[in-house]
């Protein structure tokens, strides 16, 4: 079999920011897409793809940084999946991300728009995660200058973030920037533990181990949930465990542990199993009381999630009259948070345990003009529903990545709201969303919200009227 052709470009000049985290050039008139490139870059790049109208591959060397390029501040950047927009000044991430927005729904969607209205951007710019998950395993990522057979199996363990591209390799992390302390401490100390006292962290691939996966949960006062998750019990090793952490940590207010004998790491069907504690943590806005627990859908970037809130609530123009339904509601945190500006508000969502937060959280935030439905949209949002619920004036949407189902967009033209709210964390299937909304509605405003500095990902608020 012949070998494939290496392909080097030498002295290419990174012209953009282009989409997924990416910049761009131009090559004798075909698109180079690069990872990890800053505008005004000259570099040499190897190519990984080539397709007949574009090329991908990443940066061989460095010739000449931009003069907008900062030093990462990261020692894990490049090998980490996460925070690739590091080299790029926070102004200029905020400008990709607006013209992401434009591109998405005018360039690209042919919607029309009024002027999108700018970006609001975060004032906390690492640091600002409230749950991050890690990940134990036998076999960590193995830098480039190290000997795998110099290596103890001590030194092969890891704890820390799966590599992209390989499920099985998790790289071993000591400082992250995403989440505040103690988040840092409490991993260094779990697998500091864990090694001295012969612990076994898990091997994805042959599925046995110990030690699986991690989660850490913090508010803004400064509590902590930690979840223990293992493959298997071993009620002795279980207890000590928990108990040096519980003990070494007082911020640790919730402490929870999963046994977790499936294929997969997902916890969202197993048992949380309370240690020691309270059973939840809770976050506050406006006067409202949210309960997070173990498996609670929250906005992991809080501060930020307060200025989406209140973008949505702005745009459906509440007189305090209007049946709002508010469609995927998670644990109802924009149900309650806009209830005091409607006569009633129905909120649905899929996930059964996010439901009954969010009844607690209604309950004890002394709601009584919300009411929430577990079940998929598409067969909970029926003409029948409506009738049974009340016409919805207003209807907010705050979908999954994918977006909203075509059934589901169906039912909502059918019903006729005389003004939507369309929250998304993907501007690609929003687009398409809005194309099929917008045979009866117009978009009246968009504003994007950045939740995710150091990456390419970006929130997107549009509201839509009824064509008259």
């Amino acid at each position: 079999m012949r070998k494939k052709q290496e392909i080097i470009l030498h002295d290419i000049t990174i012209e953009s920011v282009a989409a997924a985290g990416k910049a761009l050039a131009h090559v004798d008139g075909t698109v180079v897409f690069v990872q990890f490139a800053v505008p005004g870059d000259i570099v040499d790049i190897k190519i990984t793809k080539k397709k007949k109208n574009y090329m991908e591959g990443y940066i061989l060397a460095l010739k000449k940084p931009s003069e907008h390029r900062l030093e990462p501040f990261c020692k894990y950047f490049g090998i980490c999946g996460g925070c690739k927009w590091q080299p790029l000044p926070y102004p200029m991430q905020l400008q990709a991300k607006q013209q992401q927005v434009y591109d998405q729904l005018v360039r690209i969607g042919h919607l029309q728009v009024p002027e999108i209205q700018p970006i609001i951007g975060s004032e906390k710019i690492t640091n600002y995660r409230n749950k991050l998950e890690f990940t134990f395993s036998e076999r960590r990522w193995i830098y480039e200058n190290e000997d795998p057979d110099a290596l103890s199996p001590a030194q092969r363990l890891g704890l820390g973030f799966h590599v992209g591209r390989f499920f099985d390799k998790v790289l071993d992390i000591d400082c992250c920037h995403l989440q505040p302390s103690p988040s840092n401490e409490i991993r260094n100390f779990i697998r500091q533990y864990a090694i001295d006292n012969g612990l076994s962290f898990f091997n994805i691939r042959e599925q046995h181990g110990f030690l699986r996966t991690m989660l850490v949960r913090n508010n803004e006062k400064g509590e902590v949930m930690l979840i223990l998750c293992f493959y298997h019990e071993d009620e002795n090793a279980r207890r000590k465990l928990l108990d040096a952490v519980a003990d070494a940590f007082p911020q640790i207010v919730s402490l929870y542990y999963v046994i977790n004998g499936k294929a997969n790491d997902s916890i969202s069907d197993q048992d949380c199993i309370l240690y020691r504690g309270m059973d939840a943590i809770y976050e506050e806005m406006e006067g409202l009381r949210f309960k997070i627990g173990p498996k609670s859908f929250y906005q992991t970037n809080t501060a930020q999630a307060l200025k989406l809130y209140q973008t949505a609530r702005e745009f459906a123009q509440l007189t305090g009259d209007e049946v709002v339904y508010d469609l995927y509601t998670g644990t109802g945190t924009i149900a309650q948070f806009v209830s005091s500006k409607a006569s009633k508000v129905v909120g649905i969502e899929y996930v059964e345990d996010a439901i009954r937060d969010a009844r607690i959280n209604a309950s004890d935030n002394g709601i009584g003009n919300c009411t929430f439905y577990a079940g998929d949209m598409k067969d909970v949002l029926t003409s029948e529903f409506i009738e049974q619920n009340g016409h919805p004036d207003v209807i907010i949407l705050d979908p999954p990545r994918a977006g909203i189902h075509p059934d589901v967009a169906k039912v909502i033209l059918e019903a006729q709201p005389d003004r939507m709210v369309y929250v998304s964390c993907n501007p690609a299937s929003q687009a398409r969303d809005l194309e099929i909304l917008c045979r009866d509605y117009e978009i009246t405003a968009v504003r994007p919200v950045d939740m995710f500095p150091q990456t390419h990902h970006v929130e997107n608020v549009v509201a839509l009227r009824l064509k008259k």
